[in-house]
């Protein structure tokens, strides 16, 4: 990675999203997932809101996840710079970052990598998500 690179360089371009309508409870489904430290929230192609396990209230709530979503401090824009998104997530103690247009449409997703050494592609994730399949299949 080049250390001119960009957000729109290096994001993942195929980030799972949930609609805007969804529910605590599904929101709380897919936080299950201990790689999964973001929900995005859209309506079409806008990024109406994220979701962390944090921002959540108790168990017993009900509603829209929505309503407890924030996009403050939680979105960059493409042509931000690799070395600047690291530093950010560094600063919040955060992994993930969404990537917006001007218009607030989601493009991406940021994911500093466990370690804290470099981001994860949508190759990455892919491989993950097939591993998982193959393991469970007893391979």
């Amino acid at each position: 990675m080049s250390s001119h690179s960009t957000a729109g360089d290096v994001m993942m371009r195929r980030p799972r999203t949930l609609s805007a309508n969804a529910s605590i409870g599904e929101a709380r489904t897919v936080l299950r997932d201990d790689h999964l430290h973001m929900v995005l929230l859209t309506d079409g192609t806008k990024l109406v809101g994220t979701v962390t396990r944090s921002d959540l209230p108790e168990p017993a709530a009900v509603g829209l996840a929505l309503r407890w979503a924030t996009l403050e401090g939680r979105t960059v824009g493409p042509g931000t710079s690799v070395a600047s998104i690291e530093q950010m997530l560094v600063d919040q103690g955060r992994r993930r970052l969404a990537v917006v247009d001007a218009d607030g449409a989601l493009l991406g997703l940021m994911c500093l990598k466990r370690r804290g050494r470099g981001f994860c592609s949508d190759d990455d994730v892919e491989s993950r998500l097939r591993d998982c399949v193959d393991a469970e299949r007893g391979r």
